[in-house]
């Protein structure tokens, strides 16, 4: 009678924790593991180059799109999906007419990087951010305060119409 009793007192325990620690939802991953890069990663200045990227309409910019090594590594190597650990930023700038410049060129023609605007990071972590494809988003204001989730928000619908793991830079060597 004892050992019965024992097993259910065990069973009991075992499930009680069990239940204590199962999400309650289908969506606890998201309560967990945001979406949402919350930090500037160190040293993404000095990264190397990926690619420029020039965009009109409403955000009339210029932009540097560098990464980490191994972001890096796997453009040269055709790596997709990118590894976890890959960082890719964006650094967006809007674009001036450059005087200087159209007078040497005898015509209004060149344009350079303005102010900047913002800095963007996707970070690929395939656990961390499973629902979102594997990648992480983070938007920083031109004084390295973090965007608004309303921002963020856009970010992952538009990237997951990207034919390349949710990347639209293509390397440019």
């Amino acid at each position: 009678m004892r050992r019965i009793a024992f097993w259910l007192v065990a069973f009991a325990s075992v499930a009680g924790v069990l239940a204590s620690t199962t999400p309650t939802s289908g969506h606890a991953d998201e309560e967990t593991a945001p979406i949402f890069v919350t930090n500037i990663p160190p040293g993404y200045r000095d990264w190397r180059l990926i690619s420029l990227a020039h965009e009109e309409g409403n955000l009339h910019s210029f932009a540097a799109i560098l990464g980490n090594d191994v972001a890096i590594k796997a453009y040269r190597d055709g790596k997709l999906p990118f590894p976890d650990g890959t960082i890719i930023a964006a650094l967006h700038y809007g674009h001036v007419p450059s005087e200087e410049n159209d007078k040497v060129f005898g015509a209004p023609q060149s344009f350079v990087p303005g102010p900047p605007t913002n800095v963007q990071f996707m970070v690929k972590d395939s656990k961390k951010y499973a629902s979102t494809g594997g990648w992480g988003v983070g938007h920083f204001n031109k004084d390295g305060t973090p965007g608004t989730d309303a921002q963020l928000k856009t970010c992952f619908p538009c990237h997951a119409k990207a034919s390349r793991d949710f990347v639209f830079t293509r390397y440019a060597p």
